[in-house]
Parts: C-alpha cells; structure tokens; sequence
C-alpha cells in the first residue's frame, strides 16, 4: 500500500504548523537519477545542527491550489511555483490538495542556492509540514511512520531532502542494508568514535550557483562517464559503511575527498561543461592537504554542488583544526559556519 493511501480522502481543514529542519552533507554523493526522483546510486551523508531552515506552514481551504511563499519575509513567486507544482504531482494519490490555499513564510540560518544543500533542509522542512498536516487531519500518531511519510515526500521535492528527516548519518538507496530502499532515507548507527564529527563550513562565495542541482542531475542523462561513476560511488558506499562501522577516519576521509573531487569532474565534464569550483576553493583545498600532511591530524574536505568547502574532523580534534581554520583559511571565505552532527529536525 502507498505511504499515502491513508489520505486520499481528507477532509480540507484550516491547520498551521512550523517545523525547523537542517541541511546535510553528502559523504557519498548521489548525482543522476532514473525514473521520478530515483537515486542512480545510493548516498550516505551526515546531518548538520547549524544549518537549517525553519518553515512556517498554514493550510486553509481554497476553491483551487494556490501557493504563497516568503523567503526571509520576502515574496518569492518563482519559489511557491515550485512548490505549487511539487504539490500538483500528489494529486493523483491526494486529490483533497487541489482546494488547498498554502503559505509557506521560510528562512535559512545559511546561505541560499550556494551549494550548503538548502533545498534539502529548505524542502524536507514544508515535506514536515505537509506530513504534519496529514497526520493531525487523520488522527495518526504513529512516530516511526510519520518521519518515513516526510522522508518519501521530501524525496518527490528534492531527493537529497529525504536524508535531512533524520539526524546523524542516513542512508539513501537500494544497497547491501537490511531494509534499504529509494523511497525514503534509514538513519544508519556508526562506530562511537566517529559518531560526532564536525563540519567546519567555509563559505567560499554566498552567491547563488547559475547552475542548478535539478539541471545538474539532468546532464548526467547523456554524460560519457556517467556509468562508471555510478559504479565508482555504489563502491565508495560499500566501502565508507565498512569504514565508518570500524571507525576508520582516515579512510573515510579518504573516500569523502574521492567523492567530491568526482562530483566535481562530472560537473566539468558533463555536456554542457560548467564549474562550480573557485580558485579560493582550490586554494583552501591546497591549505588543507599541507596542513594534515604536516601534522598528521584527520582534517578532510568535502564539497556538495558548490564551490564551499565542508572540512570534517572528529569533535576531540576541534581546538587545534579551529585555530588552523582560523589563521590560515579566513582569507580565503566570506564567512566560516560552525558546524556538527545534528540530531534531526524539530517542531517548533
């Protein structure tokens, strides 16, 4: 039976809710897709607790559709039609959504379309409240299934938003996990010494990217290598839960920077090439590779779809890569977000 099939035929009531949800950071990145917001690979990331993105939602009944949007108190039309459209593909499974009248007043603790995942946090927080509504206009309160219900709807808005439903590390895609599958995310449990890794954010360009993560995903339909990165990232997943079971940071980190300089390449390769990169981010990456080969200490980098860099470190190591961070990189940014494992999103 289909996660909504519960809801077909609600009754359209005035309710309001507001959900804050984070942002994630991709250790196995996913990047193309088969079919309706299916990963071509499975992906693993960690959930962050600085970054996040707090939604206020109201639904009241409407003679049609209609969306309003506010982004930091501005109106944002090209938004709330995408939202709009997201809403019209559910109406199939969800007719009651066609006389609903949506506001949506949202705001990021980060910035916007640079490349820190805020349509994850951004999508998965409205999926929250969207699931919120549906659970409170059909009196279920089922806990474990209200949190897979916002994971399936925030994969059918953006597929990395699944992944922020849940804290910590999260799995996405049909794997060797028990359970594993490309509907919905599963938080996954890792060794004790890696449990608490850091994200240091180092905000390269606040700038939004002129190429999109959807368009992004697209290209990778035609792209050469598209197959053997496919295969190069089921591997690195494999490999990265194996390492982050036995608390091998090394090797994670390892992994963290072949992913991202991957995506990256296919980016860069892709038909109609385009480049995320900046020179401050290969600069930093430079930075950061000399400082961990003279001192030993596990500092890593990793990149989502943008030229900001996340460096991952684990927590007892903080003082000594913060100062690094703080006499050497700040050059380089506009801005450092610190960051660390959160534990998932939060009713306000």
């Amino acid at each position: 039976m289909s996660l909504l099939e519960p809801f077909r035929d609600l009754p359209v009531k005035t309710f309001e809710t507001t959900w804050r949800s984070p942002a994630n950071i991709a250790f196995v990145k996913y990047w193309g897709k088969k079919g309706h917001q299916i990963p071509a690979n499975p992906s693993l990331s960690l959930t962050l607790k600085e970054c996040v993105t707090q939604t206020k939602t109201t639904f009241t009944p409407s003679e049609n559709l209609e969306v309003e949007l506010f982004l930091g108190g501005d109106r944002k039309d090209a938004f709330g039609v995408k939202i709009k459209n997201y809403l019209h593909s559910l109406e199939a499974e969800l007719p009651f959504i066609k006389n609903l009248h949506v506001k949506i007043d949202t705001s990021n603790t980060f910035p916007h379309g640079a490349g820190i995942a805020s349509s994850a946090s951004g999508l998965s927080a409205f999926a929250l409240c969207f699931t919120d509504y549906l659970h409170a206009q059909s009196g279920q309160t089922d806990e474990s299934l209200f949190f897979k219900r916002a994971s399936f709807l925030s994969r059918l808005a953006s597929g990395s938003a699944c992944r922020s439903v849940y804290g910590g590390f999260v799995t996405w895609g049909e794997s060797e996990l028990a359970d594993s599958t490309d509907e919905y995310a599963h938080p996954f449990e890792v060794h004790p010494e890696l449990k608490y890794l850091r994200d240091s954010v180092l905000v390269i360009s606040a700038e939004e990217k002129n190429v999109s993560s959807r368009a992004g995903h697209d290209r990778m339909k035609e792209h050469a290598f598209a197959q053997a990165r496919f295969v190069q990232a089921k591997q690195n997943f494999t490999d990265t839960v194996v390492a982050l079971k036995m608390g091998d940071m090394d090797r994670v980190g390892e992994i963290l920077e072949n992913e991202a300089l991957s995506l990256h390449a296919m980016m860069m390769t892709s038909p109609e090439s385009f480049t995320l990169l900046r020179p401050n981010t290969l600069a930093a990456i430079e930075m950061v590779r000399t400082f961990r080969r003279e001192t030993n200490l596990p500092l890593y980098f990793t990149l989502d779809a943008g030229p900001n860099l996340h460096l991952i470190y684990p927590e007892v190591f903080r003082s000594k890569i913060q100062t690094f961070i703080q006499h050497e990189l700040t050059p380089f940014v506009v801005r450092v977000i610190d960051d660390e494992r959160g534990e998932g999103p939060v009713k306000c």
